[in-house]
């Protein structure tokens, strides 16, 4: 009984031995292994963030994926893919990215941002208004989450809500001149005209020196017929920033509307003087030397146009007409093609017509 006792205890703890063995064994081989992990995710991160600084991001999102393997649940590992695919320019994977952070830490305003700003460069504006909106609950004093969204339903053509968050932007910060910029543009290109004067008229005289508004208060006047008045505001603009080739950009447009070609002629020059790089300096100079008649003077500022923006057809277009005025006719002919080419990839429907016609004339008057 005392043998049939001892062999009952003794298999009792055998089996406790056999069996706590192994569970601790497996403890610490738990333990271990997490700690082994933590220090292979913590080296992987370091890594990640290097690959970053030195714009490698292929690497850089390999190291990251390599650390999301070894940990689901952390949240700042996929915001690094997120941020990642970002830069490189892959924005639906950087979306997927940011959804999974956010599934982990709902509450982080910077990874709404980050999914707001992804979505906004997929096309997908309304959801990332949506994204920019969950940001600003979060972070209702972070300036930069309302100028994501103001962008986002600026593209969305929802001009309305995008002028009331850029005024919530001016009610944070009242001397916020960029936010006033954009209210101003926003409100002109409504066609709102007496509310952008009267806004930027207020503006001005907080704020004197702002060329920026000074040029978008001449615009103002001149897009609702009161020409004296903005040719006035731009001469006072000339004088705030007589560096600012917009100023001069928007001088000669006006003049050149109203057919007055040397004067445009002049503007144009003295913008593309300060911005030798201006593709609309440059056209604005090939537009009015081409209607002043100076075709050989027009030929070299729209070659210089194709030359520096060779996948906008408007250069090629023009430089057609060019040619063709000084009978260079096949030079002419394939400067227009090449117009047409890129006018159809555009879809450019009413210019493809235009240029059409205009082959054919040319071709017409050469048989």
């Amino acid at each position: 009984m005392l043998f049939k006792l001892l062999s009952s205890t003794s298999l009792s703890l055998l089996a406790l031995v056999i069996f706590s063995v192994p569970v601790q064994a497996q403890s610490n081989s738990a333990i271990y292994l997490a700690q082994v992990n933590k220090v292979e995710l913590n080296n992987l991160l370091v890594v990640g963030k290097q690959y970053v600084a030195d714009q490698n991001y292929d690497k850089a999102l390999e190291t990251y994926q390599k650390a999301a393997a070894l940990d689901q649940d952390n949240p700042q590992i996929f915001s690094g893919i997120g941020y990642v695919q970002t830069l490189r320019q892959d924005y639906a994977r950087a979306v997927a990215a940011y959804q999974q952070a956010i599934s982990l830490a709902p509450q982080n305003p910077k990874f709404h941002y980050a999914l707001g700003f992804a979505l906004g460069n997929v096309g997908e504006n309304l959801a990332a208004a949506t994204a920019y909106e969950t940001a600003i609950e979060l972070e209702p004093d972070n300036i930069q989450n309302y100028f994501g969204l103001g962008v986002v339903l600026t593209r969305a053509e929802e001009y309305d809500q995008a002028i009331a968050v850029y005024e919530k932007i001016l009610a944070l910060e009242a001397d916020n001149e960029q936010a006033v910029n954009i209210v101003s543009r926003l409100l002109i290109k409504q066609q709102r005209y007496p509310e952008a004067i009267a806004f930027l008229e207020e503006a001005i005289r907080q704020e004197p020196s702002a060329s920026d508004l000074r040029l978008n208060l001449a615009i103002a006047l001149l897009d609702q017929g009161k020409i004296e008045e903005g040719l006035k505001a731009l001469e006072i603009a000339k004088k705030t920033a007589p560096q600012n080739h917009q100023i001069y950009l928007q001088a000669g447009n006006i003049f050149y509307k109203q057919g007055e070609y040397e004067q445009a002629l002049a503007e144009y020059e003295l913008a593309a003087r300060l911005k030798p790089d201006s593709l609309a300096a440059i056209e604005g100079l090939g537009r009015a030397n081409l209607a002043q008649q100076n075709y050989s003077i027009a030929i070299v500022d729209f070659r210089r146009l194709t030359e520096i923006a060779p996948d906008n057809p408007v250069g090629y277009h023009n430089l057609g007409i060019a040619l063709s005025k000084r009978n260079r006719t096949d030079e002419a002919i394939a400067a227009l093609n090449q117009a047409l080419k890129l006018y159809k990839s555009n879809n450019d429907i009413e210019e493809v017509e235009q240029v059409n016609q205009l082959i054919e004339e040319i071709n017409t008057s050469q048989e």
